[in-house]
């Protein structure tokens, strides 16, 4: 998990668009024309062809058993048949979830889970910790960022992926991880006993910029998300708040009710915040209870990776409060989707698409996203491939690694003379430069030790505030709508 603007390696979309969540639809709902949802009765509610259907299923998993060449894990077989008939509904946001993943799932959902507390990612197959949670476990044990983590409770990370060593670091509350850490700079590695405890997730961050410009940053809509957002806009407002921005970008999702809560603070009582459409193709519209709407201006920040919920929150506050927006154009998904825990009984659960959303004003966004009001992009160096390391690069070479690297010495102030992925001269000058302005052997060549300077340098200078043009262009809209509002009084 990251917080707020932590970045790890370069932005990558395709990451980003890989990791949208599902818009959940938590506890029951019931829309105009339908029945149940879910009461898990498969030859009930689609005949005798179904009953056919599992018999082929017992047969070949009976098949599968009997004359497999090794030992079978039933467990397995029923998973893979799951997964297979979700897959083939040919739906990404439709899914099985095993149990140890549901778990994870749900806990992402409520905004909590326990473990040691820290952002960790992957660079070379290896799990390296971002930085510890203020005030967690992790911190207080005296983890640093940079640490790579080996182990835990014995148990190696090599050849896990992300998700499977972080499943390995958390635990129920109370028990200890010993986690087993190789420091960079340090001669030995070092081991480090730490008591695991419950993790807040935070989701919303928020500043006042000059001008008595607000500026809150909501980076995923779990549970405890709309009653953070709530206080921080109240404490904006008590310092005097004159505009507010809401920053949505990379944004991947989450729960309906929450972003509908967050909505109705700014969409007034009666108009709609969004529709829903069931399979039916009735229509329901959510419409605002007791919402009194602002008397400030509001600028919302959307890139690509505003997904689902974060694009239900742009196209209300755009279409019923006058908002404007800024930036990208959204991610483009435009259903709901419903998990179901309790039906399969062993931890696991299904998350299936129930319902199409749309727009208040009944447009479906799905495959063609939000579109600003004002476009700006961002400086190209913000969305650049990381480098790979396994691999040495130098003059007359060509190849995307090189594109790569030619874009972050543009963006570090080392004019390679193009970015179009070939080696030539005047790159190798710039990268020479940039070797001797870091300190660093200089020949010319691209080599891991160069790549990982170089993206370092490139990851201070994304998370430098004065070079986010979209935030810096929001903030400078803010300012001209206060002045606008001030000349018509």
């Amino acid at each position: 998990m990251f917080k707020g603007r932590t970045v790890a390696l370069m932005v990558v979309v395709a990451m980003l668009l890989s990791s949208v969540l599902t818009l959940t639809l938590t506890g029951q709902w019931t829309f105009a024309g339908t029945g149940a949802v879910g009461n898990g009765i498969f030859a009930d509610a689609f005949g005798v062809n179904s009953k056919s259907g599992i018999k082929k299923i017992e047969t070949t998993m009976n098949l599968v058993q009997k004359n497999y060449v090794e030992d079978v894990d039933q467990s397995k077989l029923v998973d893979g048949a799951i997964d297979g008939m979700l897959n083939a509904l040919g739906d990404p946001f439709t899914s099985y979830m095993a149990p140890r993943t549901a778990k994870q799932f749900s806990e992402q959902i409520e905004g909590s889970f326990t473990g040691i507390g820290a952002e960790v990612s992957t660079e070379d197959g290896k799990v390296v910790v971002v930085s510890p949670i203020k005030g967690s476990p992790a911190e207080q044990a005296g983890i640093k960022p940079k640490d790579i983590l080996l182990s835990v409770n014995g148990e190696s990370f090599e050849g896990l992926s992300l998700n499977e060593a972080v499943a390995k670091i958390r635990g129920p509350k109370g028990t200890k991880a010993k986690v087993k850490v190789r420091r960079p700079g340090a001669a030995n590695e070092l081991e480090f006993t730490i008591v695991r405890d419950e993790i807040p997730l935070e989701t919303v961050y928020s500043s006042m910029k000059q001008g008595n410009i607000g500026v809150i940053e909501v980076t995923e809509f779990s549970m405890n998300t709309a009653d953070r957002f709530e206080q921080e806009i109240a404490a904006l407002e008590k310092q005097g708040m004159k505009a507010l921005v809401i920053d949505v970008r990379n944004n991947p999702g989450g729960v309906l009710q929450v972003v509908e809560k967050m909505a109705e603070q700014f969409v007034p009582k009666g108009k709609a915040i969004l529709q829903i459409e069931d399979k039916n193709k009735n229509r329901q519209k959510m419409l605002s209870s007791k919402g009194k709407g602002k008397a400030y201006p509001v600028i919302v920040i959307t890139n690509k990776g505003s997904a689902s919920a974060s694009e239900i929150l742009a196209g209300a506050l755009k279409e019923s409060a006058g908002a404007k927006l800024l930036g990208e154009t959204t991610y483009g998904k435009g259903t709901v989707q419903s998990s179901f825990p309790e039906e399969m009984g062993d931890g696991s659960l299904v998350k299936i698409t129930i319902a199409k959303w749309l727009t208040p004003d009944g447009k479906w966004i799905h495959k063609k996203g939000v579109e600003p009001d004002i476009q700006v992009s961002q400086p190209d160096y913000f969305s650049v491939a990381p480098i790979n390391k396994k691999g040495t690069y130098k003059f007359d070479m060509l190849g995307e690694d090189i594109k790569s690297a030619q874009t972050m010495l543009d963006g570090v102030g080392f004019d390679p003379g193009r970015k179009d992925g070939y080696f030539d001269k005047k790159t190798e000058a710039a990268l020479e430069k940039f070797q001797a302005a870091k300190g660093l052997k200089v020949n010319g060549v691209l080599d891991a030790t160069t790549a990982e300077v170089l993206e370092n340098s490139v990851i201070e200078k994304i998370r430098d505030p004065k070079n986010d043009n979209q935030l810096n262009q929001a903030v400078k809209e803010a300012q001209k709508e206060i002045s606008s509002m001030v000349s018509n009084e």
